[in-house]
Order: C-alpha cells, then sequence, then structure tokens
C-alpha cells in the first residue's frame, strides 16, 4: 500500500493566516489518522515577497498550535535546519533540480520559450478584454524552432518557459471533496513554467516537489482549484503518478467574504496576542468547514484526529464566527489550572501596568487567587484585564442604575459603617476571616440577605453582580476595603 505523505507548503511572506492554520491543521490531522507523515515545505520561488523571519514565525506558530511535522524545516538553536530524506526543503535551494525537468518537457515538446515583452502581453490581454474574451496568452511564440529559440537565447534576448498545452483535451481529476471536475484545454493558459529570473514559478515547483517527495494528497484552498488541472496535464506528460486533490472551502467573515486583514485579526500571532489558547484556536478552527458525525463541538486534539476525514470537510466556505470562537475557547480557560491561567495572564496584567516583575514574584499566590476569581468569566486571556481593574483602583465609580439604587438603601449606612467598625478588630483579611465576615456584620446590624450583601459589594466593587464577594475581601484587604467604604460615603450617602 502506498505511503500517505502530506506536505504543508506556505510562503515565507508573513504572519501565517488562519485559513493557512487550518490547512495545516487537516494536513496534519488526515496523517496522524492514517499512520502517514507530515512534510514542513518552504515555497519562496516569489523572491520579491520574501519576508524575513516569516520562516521562523511560521515554524514557531504551528508549534505553539500543537502542529507537529516530521520532516522538512526546524529551527534549532536559532538556526533553520532541514531534516528528511526528500530535501532541500526550500526551493529556492532546488533550482538545478527545476531547471532539469524544464529542459526535459522543452525536449519533449510539451514546454517552449518565450520572448513576448510585458507590453505585448498587456496588449493582447487589454485587446482579449475589449472582444469579451478570456485574457490568456495567444501563443505566439509556440511555433518557434528549438534552434532558433536558442540562437535567440545565445544572442541575450530574455525568455520565459511556458507550457504547451493541446487544443481541446480535456483534463479530468478527481477532488474528495468536490468529486470529478474536467476542464478543456482551451479554457486554460499556457502557464508560464520558468521566469525570465531563472525561478520556476509555482505550478512548475509544486508538481516536481511533490513528485520528489512523494506526496500522495495534496490538500489546499479552494483557490488552487483552476490550477490543478495545469498540474495534472505535468503528471500525464512527465509520466508520473497523480497524487489524490482535496481542495478545501475557503475561511469566510459573517459576510461571507474571505478573511481579511481590514476585518480584524486574521493572523495566528493575533489570536495568539489577544489571549487565545491553542487547544480553543484549534479546536474551532477544525470545525469551520468540518464536522464530526456525531456533532460534538468540545474536541481535544486526539478526538479531532480519530474522528476527522475529508468525507465531512464542507463544499462551501466556512464562516469564522469569533462569538463560537469565544465559547470554545472560554471552556479551555474553564478547564485549566489556575497556575497555567495565571501564568498566561501576567504578561497581559504587566502590559496594562497593573503589576510588575516584583510582584510577580513577591505576590504570586494573590495573583492566583485574582485570576482563580475571574476565570470563569473569561473568553480569552487578555480579557483578564478588564475583569480585574477595578480591584487596583484606589475607588471605585458606581454608575449602573441599579447599583446606585442599591447604595441608596435606609440600612445601606449602617452596614458600612459596621464593616469599617469589624475590620478594626483585625490585621489580616484572610480566606478563613473573609468566610465568616458578612455574619458578623448582619449580628451587629440585624440587617440579613440582599440588604446585607448587595450595598456591601456595590461599595467595595461599583456594580451589583460579579465575582465570588468572599474572594474579593481578601483580594482587596484591610485597608482598601476602608478605603472604598469612605469614599462611597463621602460621595454618593
Amino acid at each position: 500500500m502506498k505511503e500517505i505523505r502530506l506536505r504543508f507548503a506556505p510562503s515565507p511572506t508573513g504572519f501565517i493566516h488562519i485559513g493557512s492554520i487550518r490547512t495545516a491543521l487537516y494536513n496534519y490531522l488526515f496523517a496522524r489518522r492514517n499512520n502517514g507523515k507530515f512534510i514542513l515545505r518552504i515555497e519562496d520561488t516569489d523572491q520579491t515577497r520574501f519576508v524575513e523571519g516569516a520562516i521562523e514565525n511560521l515554524i514557531e506558530s504551528l508549534h505553539w498550535a500543537g502542529i507537529e511535522y516530521d520532516e522538512g524545516i526546524f529551527v534549532e538553536d536559532g538556526k533553520i535546519v532541514q531534516k528528511g530524506d526528500y530535501g532541500p526543503y526550500i526551493q529556492s535551494e532546488r533550482l538545478d533540480i527545476y531547471k532539469k525537468y524544464v529542459d526535459e518537457l522543452i525536449e519533449k515538446g510539451h514546454a517552449y520559450y518565450c520572448f513576448c515583452s510585458k507590453e505585448r502581453l498587456e496588449s493582447v490581454r487589454e485587446e482579449q478584454k475589449i472582444k469579451g474574451l478570456v485574457p490568456k496568452y495567444d501563443g505566439f511564440c509556440r511555433n518557434i524552432s528549438l534552434e532558433e529559440a536558442k540562437i535567440r537565447i545565445a544572442n541575450g534576448e530574455e525568455y520565459v518557459v511556458r507550457l504547451k498545452l493541446p487544443q481541446n483535451y480535456d483534463i479530468k481529476f478527481h477532488d474528495l471533496v468536490r468529486g470529478d471536475i474536467v476542464i478543456n484545454t482551451d479554457d486554460i493558459d499556457d502557464q508560464v513554467l520558468l521566469k525570465s529570473d531563472g525561478y520556476p514559478t509555482y505550478h512548475m515547483a509544486v508538481v516536481v516537489d511533490d513528485h520528489l517527495m512523494k506526496i500522495s494528497h495534496i490538500v489546499r484552498g479552494e483557490e488552487w482549484l483552476p490550477s490543478t488541472p495545469k498540474h495534472i496535464y505535468l503528471y500525464e506528460v512527465f509520466g508520473w503518478e497523480k497524487p489524490t486533490y482535496v481542495h478545501l472551502p475557503t475561511v469566510l467573515n459573517k459576510d461571507r467574504k474571505k478573511l481579511s486583514k481590514r476585518q480584524g485579526d486574521v493572523s495566528v500571532e493575533d489570536f495568539r496576542d489577544k489571549g487565545y489558547l491553542p487547544e480553543g484556536l484549534v479546536n474551532y478552527l477544525a470545525l469551520v468547514g468540518w464536522s464530526p458525525e456525531d456533532n460534538e463541538e468540545i474536541l481535544s486534539m486526539e478526538e479531532l484526529i480519530n474522528k476527522f476525514s475529508f468525507e465531512r470537510v464542507s463544499k462551501t466556505g466556512g464562516i469564522f464566527d469569533k462569538d463560537k470562537l469565544n465559547w470554545v475557547n472560554g471552556h479551555y480557560i474553564r478547564s485549566s489550572s489556575v497556575e497555567k491561567i495565571t501564568d498566561l495572564a501576567i504578561p497581559h496584567l504587566t502590559e496594562a501596568g497593573l503589576i510588575d516583575k516584583s510582584f510577580t514574584r513577591d505576590k504570586y499566590d494573590w495573583l492566583k487567587l485574582l485570576v482563580h476569581t475571574v476565570q470563569e468569566s473569561l473568553d480569552t486571556i487578555s480579557d483578564v484585564v478588564e475583569k480585574v481593574e477595578f480591584i487596583f483602583k484606589d475607588h471605585v465609580e458606581i454608575v449602573e442604575e441599579d447599583a446606585l439604587e442599591i447604595i441608596k438603601g435606609e440600612q445601606v449606612s449602617s452596614v458600612l459603617t459596621a464593616i469599617k467598625e469589624e475590620l478594626n478588630n483585625v490585621e489580616v483579611v484572610d480566606e478563613e476571616y473573609a468566610k465568616g465576615f458578612m455574619k458578623l456584620i448582619q449580628k451587629a446590624t440585624g440587617v440579613k440577605g440582599k440588604n446585607l450583601f448587595m450595598p456591601a459589594r456595590v461599595a467595595l466593587t461599583g456594580t451589583a453582580h460579579g465575582p465570588e464577594f468572599v474572594n474579593i475581601l481578601v483580594l482587596l484587604g484591610k485597608e482598601n476595603i476602608i478605603k472604598r467604604i469612605e469614599y462611597v460615603e463621602k460621595n454618593y450617602i
């Protein structure tokens, strides 16, 4: 049986898009489900778009997401290294390989040298548009003999190499998501295979690499579907076994348009910085365009591997719903240990200026209680700043109507006075003392239930609803509680 080998082959043009990480994830899930190999290859034939540091960022993003690969490009001790039997895994290091196969196509009559200038090509396209035709190369150089072409090259003329497609020929292939597809060559361009700078185009390089690296399944975005017939034809003329194709639906926003930077977060880096957990983002992304048979929505990586199949990938674009992502991510935050969420929250709290390094070192247990107090209400780790900000203030403003109404109650003054008096009897408000604190106030005032608890909550937090009140007492401590009550007495009663 043929070995299952899949690859993720991005271009190093910047941060990794959320749609690309989903493509990597589906490749990874299928490879693991079928005991196959998963390869990371870098497609950098367009040198004009190369971004410094993009390869390192890409590897780090995959690692963060838990999408591990078996061979290809790795970073070790700060250096990019390549591992595997089918390297190099960076296309710009494979130029001699592509040249050999381009020459083979030319010798066999399946490709030709083209000397058309950019100006001529633009003028042809404009004319075709005016006539209502599909703009494509008009075959002007198709019939130049090999001898003449070689003389012109020797004389220094600039050229590209184009694929020589037969006329009126049906190219057929099967896609695991879209079924059987037939495209006639009369509707396809004579694709450039080798550019004037000596670099192959994506179309040439991808076919050669996938064949030589023994890739069994090509899983990529549906934007590559129109190019696939050209790739299939190259497999045919080389006499190579064709891989299985899978074209994934695009990740769309709520307006059913492709996710773009203009509409907000689209890179893995963006979501990571906002405080999404890798397991939350990966779990949700898997569901954007795919669903398991049992329609379960919370799935670990292991469960995703066990349940994944291309048969259940949708033909239509998957909607990226931020609210649903937040719900899934919130589940993982609630399921995580308080230590893990605290450690992840510390950089956000530090960046917001609420704590510093010495605070983290000296008051870690206090921070743990702080995070534990709001953990249930977090959708992302970055939400922690907004949720706990009130703890760090000298006083809180009361703006909500129901809170203002509560603080104006007739027994509020006696409750707040009793709180201050009770605190004069202690040095520290620890958890045990905080648990029985309001019973002491009830005993001192005779006030019970909501009339007792609500004014205390509003005076200390500024709101009628919120996290565990015992924790609030411990977090604020004696001095801050008294300060807040005095501020409320002065400004609201």
